[in-house]
C-alpha cells in the first residue's frame, strides 16, 4: 500500500560540508502524466532552441549528472537484479527549472510533490561541479542497511541532527528511470536562516518516484535477472537497458567556450596525415596481455605551507591539490590577487576563495614581475605586504568540462605559449568502440587524436565507466609511434607536417 504524503520519507536534511553544502530529499508518489501541464505551454522546438543563458542546465552538466547516476546505480551493493537505466526527461527538467528559479530552500511545488521524487543541493563559495551533490547523496549509503534504513532515521524532523539516507535511496530506487535537473544562481538565498549571498541551487526531479515506506529501493540478486519485460532482456553496466535509441546522451554545447580563451575554430574533418590501416582488434580477441593502467597525475599534491618557489623550480606551474585543514596552517602569503613566489600555494588559494578548509584543486599561473604586493585579510587569511619588485603568480579554480568520444585537443585545448590551463575533462562511457575517432601515438599523442580514446589507450580511464582526466598540451613530437593497448590500436606518424601533441593524466 502506498503511503500518503505525511508517511513518506520527507523533510530530511544533510549538512554535507558545514556552512558550505546542504542536500535534501523529498516525498514521492506515482505517475507523472497530466501534472506537468503548466510547464508544457511551449513546443519542443522552442524549448530546444532557447539560448544557453535561459536553459535550465547546460548539456555538459546534463551528461555529468546522468552518467554519474547510472554509474552509481550500477555499482550498488548488494547488487540489484532490477535496477533500470536512467534517462534524461525534458519535462522533469522544466519542472525542476521552475522550482530552482523560486530560490526557496524547501521542496516544491506542493502540487507536484505527490507525483515525483526530488533531491535538492546548494553550495556557495568554492566552485563545485554538479556531480559533487550527486556523489554526496549517494554517500549516504554509509548510513543505510539493505533492504531497509535500519541505521538512519527516515522520520528525522526538519533540520535535525543524526544520519539520514533518503537521498541515497531515491538515487538508487530501481524503478525511478527518468531524471531532469536544473541549476540556478540565487542571490541572498535563505538556507536554514542563513543568508547566502550567491548560492548555486541544484534541483533534481525523478519519475516514477521512490522512497515508499516499507519497500526496499531495489531487489537483490544477479544484475539484470529481474528486469521488467519491456527491456527485452537487455542489460548494460548492470542496469536494465533497452537498446532502441531511447537512451539519448547529450553532448557538450558547442557555444560553451574554454574558461581562459575563446574556443578555436574546429579543424577540418579530413587531414593529410597518414592513417594507420591496422584495424582495432575485435572484442573476442585476448587483450589482457596488452592491458595498461596509468595512475600518473598532472595535479601535484602539496602541504599546506608549501611555497610556490620551491615547488615550481624548473617546471611549468600548473595544477595543485591542497589537503584539508590548511586554514590554520597555511604558512606565509604575500600579496593580494597577485602573490609573491614565496607565498604558500594553499594559503593563496584560501585567500583568493578558490579553495576552503576542505582543501581541493587549484590552478597556478606565473604572471611575471610585480612592483609591489598588498596586505589584505580575506577568507580568514591575513597576507603580508612587500614593496619591492618580485615574480608573481595568480590562482584560479579548476573547472570541469564534458567532452564526447570524438573531441580532440586541437579543437578543445590547443598548445599555446605561455602554457595555458585546460579544464579537467569528463569522458563518457564506451568510447572504445568509436572507431572513427583516431588515436595517434603512445604516451605522447598527436593533437588530432580523440582525447577520450587516447585516455583509454593510455590506461588513464576505462571504456565501460568513462571518467575524469587532465590534459597537458605540449610541443609536437618528431614522430608518433603506434601501439596496441587496452583494445585500441593507435597510429604511427613520421615527421608530422603540423600540429602539436598532448599527454593525458589520471584523476584519482
Amino acid at each position: 500500500m502506498k503511503c500518503g504524503h505525511e508517511d513518506l520519507f520527507s523533510g530530511f536534511v544533510l549538512l554535507v560540508t558545514v556552512q558550505t553544502v546542504v542536500s535534501m530529499v523529498v516525498p514521492n508518489a506515482t505517475h507523472l502524466e497530466a501534472i506537468l501541464e503548466k510547464y508544457m505551454d511551449k513546443d519542443e522546438t522552442w524549448w530546444q532552441s532557447k539560448s544557453r543563458g535561459k536553459r535550465a542546465i547546460s548539456q555538459s552538466d546534463m551528461q555529468l549528472i546522468l552518467d554519474l547516476h547510472n554509474k552509481l546505480r550500477g555499482q550498488v551493493y548488494p547488487p540489484a537484479s532490477n535496477m533500470e537505466y536512467m534517462v534524461w526527461d525534458t519535462e522533469l527538467e522544466r519542472s525542476a527549472e521552475h522550482w530552482a528559479h523560486t530560490c526557496l530552500w524547501e521542496h516544491g511545488p506542493s502540487h507536484l510533490l505527490t507525483r515525483i521524487g526530488q533531491n535538492l543541493g546548494a553550495h556557495w563559495g568554492r566552485d563545485r561541479p554538479p556531480t559533487f551533490h550527486v556523489q554526496a547523496w549517494y554517500d549516504e549509503v554509509r548510513d543505510f542497511s539493505y533492504p531497509y534504513p535500519q541505521e538512519c532515521n527516515p522520520h528525522c524532523p526538519y533540520r535535525c541532527s543524526g544520519p539520514v539516507c533518503t537521498h541515497y535511496t531515491q538515487l538508487v530506487w530501481a524503478t525511478s528511470n527518468k531524471i531532469g535537473c536544473a541549476i540556478n544562481v540565487c542571490y541572498n538565498m535563505n538556507v536554514w536562516g542563513m543568508i547566502w549571498a550567491k548560492a548555486v541551487y541544484l534541483v533534481c526531479n525523478y519519475s516514477p518516484p521512490g522512497n515508499w515506506w516499507g519497500h526496499a529501493p531495489y531487489k537483490h540478486g544477479t544484475p539484470c535477472s529481474a528486469c521488467p519485460p519491456s527491456y527485452g532482456g537487455g542489460c548494460r553496466s548492470n542496469l536494465c537497458y533497452k537498446d532502441d535509441g531511447s537512451h539519448y546522451h547529450y553532448t557538450p554545447e558547442t557555444e560553451e567556450n574554454n574558461y581562459i580563451e575563446q574556443e578555436p575554430k574546429p579543424v577540418r574533418s579530413h587531414d593529410t596525415h597518414y592513417r594507420d590501416q591496422t584495424p582495432t582488434p575485435s572484442p573476442n580477441q585476448n587483450i589482457e596481455r596488452n592491458e595498461v593502467i596509468s595512475t600518473s597525475q598532472m595535479s601535484q599534491q602539496v602541504a599546506c605551507d608549501t611555497i610556490l618557489r620551491d615547488r615550481c623550480k624548473g617546471t611549468t606551474c600548473n595544477r595543485y591539490e591542497c589537503p584539508p585543514g590548511c586554514l590554520y596552517n597555511y604558512g606565509k602569503v604575500i600579496g593580494s590577487g597577485h602573490y609573491d613566489m614565496q607565498s604558500s600555494i594553499c594559503g593563496s588559494g584560501l585567500h583568493a576563495g578558490i579553495i576552503d578548509d576542505d582543501g581541493g584543486w587549484l590552478d597556478v599561473t606565473r604572471v611575471g614581475r610585480r612592483q609591489r604586493f598588498l596586505k589584505t585579510l580575506k577568507n580568514g587569511v591575513q597576507t603580508l605586504a612587500k614593496n619591492q619588485s618580485a615574480n608573481a603568480f595568480t590562482v584560479s579554480n579548476v573547472p570541469v568540462k564534458a567532452v564526447n568520444c570524438e573531441t580532440t585537443v586541437a579543437q578543445f585545448c590547443p598548445f599555446k605559449k605561455p602554457v595555458r590551463h585546460c579544464p579537467r575533462l569528463y569522458c563518457p562511457r564506451n568510447c572504445l568502440y568509436d572507431n572513427y575517432a583516431r588515436v595517434i601515438g603512445t604516451h605522447y599523442y598527436s593533437d588530432n587524436s580523440s582525447i577520450c580514446r587516447a585516455a583509454i589507450h593510455a590506461g588513464v580511464i576505462q571504456s565501460d565507466s568513462g571518467g575524469y582526466l587532465d590534459v597537458m598540451p605540449v610541443e609536437k613530437r618528431r614522430q608518433y609511434k603506434g601501439s596496441y593497448q587496452n583494445g585500441i590500436t593507435s597510429e604511427s606518424i613520421q615527421n608530422p607536417l603540423g600540429g602539436k601533441a598532448f599527454r593525458v593524466f589520471a584523476v584519482i
